[in-house]
């Protein structure tokens, strides 16, 4: 494994200590006093190996200070086979104060001794670490960032002739050179902390030894590089606390250790042992990383909830829901508010992607009062330094209200509140209803945690209940439906829909299939579209699509509607002619949307709009050009007869519109007789946007565009925006302009140079598709 110079997560697998859990020990530990991921990560890697473990009550002291005699401990661990070496070293005396009986007296030995073995024969040369002039070890002294340097820079090969005459600053030079030092920027002379040492003996198993090779493949039987996809994993004895590298082979960990998931979705390296188990895992990170909000996502972009934009290329490894894929086939696979993480390489490109949640919850706590945090600290082993998001966004102890669902992410050190509620008839139960671990609702299937038996056990088979869904959609809890104390808030797309069954799925990440009863003006209306779902019968669906909410006009500058701020998560969709389409506020082109344009609007419990329905703002549907009547023309239809002959007739199609789109290129001939919106009327020779039908033989819809007469070029800001009627609108690259003068289709420039001013069409996504001079 090569190394890789770090920017970001210069440090990533930083903990340390020096207590090693019992031999028996396989419960998950996580450190209460590590606050950022970073440092969690580093923890996980060398707790692991045995290098560095954790204090009572399950601190790691990341500034505490490092004896001598403590960091001869850790260095056992990253010596090949040297934990397998300490009973030869148990009875040596090497050091006159280091006696057999001193805790350390092994580990210091091993290391002063190196090479030279438990007779006394005279190796010096291979040790690495020495006494003093005194003769003396002094144990209990601190060690300084220099000698630390020094000692692991032995253990990569390099002697002391090697370094030049100048001590600690040929080997910090040639550290550096290395990478051991990356992330460590504290001076040479300054004591060595915990957290220190845990990047440097990272940074050790990472980087190539004098001879060439990973050092950290040097000390383990075997080595297998990946993606870690997930820490619990079937193990081939039937455990789930095996490592798993993308989508195949799964490892137990050595010792019965169990991890906590924080380097899931990290490269990296995983050490076996002999009998092939988890030594550890090294993280293989270049770059920088970032967590962002998703919004929404094609075959080759990821747009976030703020407006910024990542290109990705498609083959871009991807970990979501505990698996490996591809972003072009994982991105599908994510709903507006999900949290990911971006590994960012030096070239600034997306290296690989990780989904935050990608491991199911084991245990949830209910919120019961505004600001309460009750139980979080039990979900985080203790700890109270971890950060909170609520329904993907960053927040605080006061943004928690009654019935929110929180568990403990520990690859982020997050609590995740979700509000997600789901309200509907109480269907079946298994194994039974006092305790179950599954319950169906909606025709649905829900897994039950155990730590949501108190409040199930209350309810009743065929009572109308909300479930209260944690992030990755099990049920916390329930409580009987009363919109008064906790209503239901399900949304979704309806995707398949009839007079009889709808399939919809929901913002949440579920899919719901049931019976509706819908009459075919309802099921237009629906399909394609975002809907509120409910249930008030057993197998039915209650389906009613988002409208009101808005009020005031939506600035995009400064991310406000009205008087109430944008949510940093909030969800904007726009209706189109094939339904709901998920859009980030970058793409609205106009500052400003009229409260007329936005369909729906909902408000958070901050008070802020995070879900917001607007008309169709970007175009994407319409087709745009110039409209043009003609009496009557001749089509050519193709029909079968009964026997199955195709032949071609001619039908004569009166009241026809053709559409000119510039140059010699047109749509049409359409017949007439389809839909205008807002009731306006087509006239020859206006410009209109149309929807055409899939097979394009006719019009499904048509927008006469707005018409501004006499725009001055002073009213262009620039050759892309121009303002009208106190609004700025953007004008995009594939807008038509035309001569009424001479009836030809012209460039922008020849349209400016040929007059001072100009009729210009917009529609109602705040976009100039047309400019006619004369």
């Amino acid at each position: 494994m090569k190394r890789r110079i770090l920017s970001l997560l210069l440090a990533v697998c930083m903990t340390a200590s020096l207590l090693t859990l019992p031999a028996a020990a396989s419960t998950t530990v996580s450190f209460s006093d590590i606050s950022d991921r970073t440092t969690a990560v580093a923890a996980e890697c060398l707790r692991l190996l045995g290098a560095m473990d954790g204090y009572g009550g399950g601190t790691f002291s990341p500034e505490g200070q490092v004896t001598r005699a403590q960091f001869c401990k850790m260095s056992t661990f990253v010596i090949k086979d040297g934990e397998s070496q300490l009973s030869r070293y148990r009875t040596v005396t090497v050091f006159p104060d280091v006696k057999p009986s001193h805790w350390a007296a092994p580990y210091i030995n091993l290391a002063s001794d190196a090479g030279r073995g438990a007779t006394g024969e005279d190796k010096t040369d291979n040790s690495i670490i020495k006494g003093f002039m005194d003769g003396k070890f002094h144990p209990e002294r601190v060690v300084t960032v220099g000698q630390a340097v020094t000692i692991l820079m032995r253990l990569l090969g390099y002697t002391d002739a090697e370094m030049g005459g100048i001590w600690p600053d040929g080997y910090m030079a040639a550290a550096s050179t290395v990478g051991l030092t990356d992330g460590v920027s504290t001076a040479a002379s300054v004591p060595l902390t915990r957290a220190t040492a845990a990047r440097l003996f990272v940074n050790l198993l990472r980087s190539d030894a004098k001879g060439g090779g990973s050092y950290g493949a040097s000390i383990a039987a075997s080595s297998v590089e990946g993606m870690l996809t997930t820490s619990s994993a079937t193990a081939p004895d039937g455990s789930d606390t095996a490592m798993r590298l993308g989508n195949s082979t799964s490892y137990s960990i050595a010792g019965g250790k169990v991890s906590t998931g924080a380097m899931n979705g990290m490269k990296g390296i995983l050490l076996l042992d002999k009998a092939g188990k988890v030594m550890t895992f090294v993280p293989e990170i270049a770059g920088s990383s970032r967590t962002v909000v998703f919004a929404s996502g094609t075959a080759v972009k990821l747009t976030t909830a703020s407006g910024e934009s990542f290109t990705i290329k498609g083959d871009t490894a991807m970990v979501v829901n505990g698996e490996q894929k591809t972003w072009e086939t994982g991105y599908t696979m994510l709903h507006s508010g999900t949290s990911v993480t971006l590994y960012i390489g030096g070239s600034g490109g997306v290296e690989y992607i990780f989904v935050g949640v990608s491991a199911t919850s084991s245990a949830a706590v209910v919120v019961y009062e505004k600001g309460s945090t009750a139980g979080f600290s039990g979900l985080a082993n203790g700890s109270t330094r971890y950060s909170i998001y609520k329904n993907g966004s960053s927040a605080t102890a006061g943004d928690m209200r009654p019935y929110d669902v929180a568990v403990y992410n520990p690859a982020e050190n997050s609590i995740r509140v979700c509000d997600t509620r789901i309200t509907g008839i109480y269907e079946n139960a298994s194994p039974n209803v006092t305790n179950p671990s599954k319950i169906t609702l909606m025709g649905t299937e829900f897994s039950v945690l155990p730590t949501a038996a108190d409040t199930m056990s209350k309810l009743k088979l065929g009572q109308a209940i909300t479930l209260l869904l944690t992030e990755d959609n099990q049920v916390a809890g329930a409580i009987e439906a009363n919109a008064s104390v906790a209503a239901g808030n399900a949304v979704g797309i309806v995707k398949e829909v009839s007079s009889t069954s709808a399939t919809i799925n929901l913002l949440c990440g579920l899919t719901i299939t049931g019976k509706v009863s819908l009459s075919d003006t309802e099921v237009s209306r629906l399909k394609g579209q975002l809907a509120i779902v409910a249930s008030s019968q057993k197998g039915a669906i209650a389906l009613s699509r988002l409208v009101g909410g808005a009020q005031g006009d939506l600035d995009v500058t400064t991310q406000k509607m009205g008087s109430k701020l944008l949510a940093e998560n909030v969800k904007i969709y726009q209706t189109t002619s094939d339904g709901a389409e998920a859009i980030s506020l970058s793409q609205i082109p106009s500052a400003s949307i009229p409260s007329s344009g936005v369909t729906y609007a909902r408000t958070n419990w901050a008070g802020r709009i995070d879900l917001l329905v607007l008309n169709n703002v970007t175009g994407s549907s319409y087709r745009f050009g110039k409209l043009s009547y003609s009496e009557s023309y001749d089509k050519e239809v193709e029909t079968t007869d009964k026997d199955g002959t195709s032949k071609i007739t001619t039908e004569h199609v009166s009241s026809a519109v053709t559409i000119l789109t510039g140059g010699t290129s047109k749509l049409g001939p359409f017949s007439s007789g389809f839909e205008i919106e807002n009731d306006a009327i087509a006239r020859d020779g206006d410009y209109v946007g149309v929807i055409l039908n899939k097979q394009e033989t006719a019009i499904e819809k048509m927008l006469v565009l707005t018409k501004f007469e006499n725009v001055a070029n002073s009213a262009w800001s620039s050759l892309t925006s121009v303002n009208l009627g106190g609004r700025s609108y953007t004008v995009p690259s594939d807008a038509l302009y035309y001569n009424r003068t001479t009836r030809q289709w012209i460039t922008q420039d020849e349209a400016r140079a040929f007059a001072t001013s100009s009729t210009v069409y917009t529609d109602n996504s705040g976009y100039v598709r047309a400019v006619e001079v004369r």
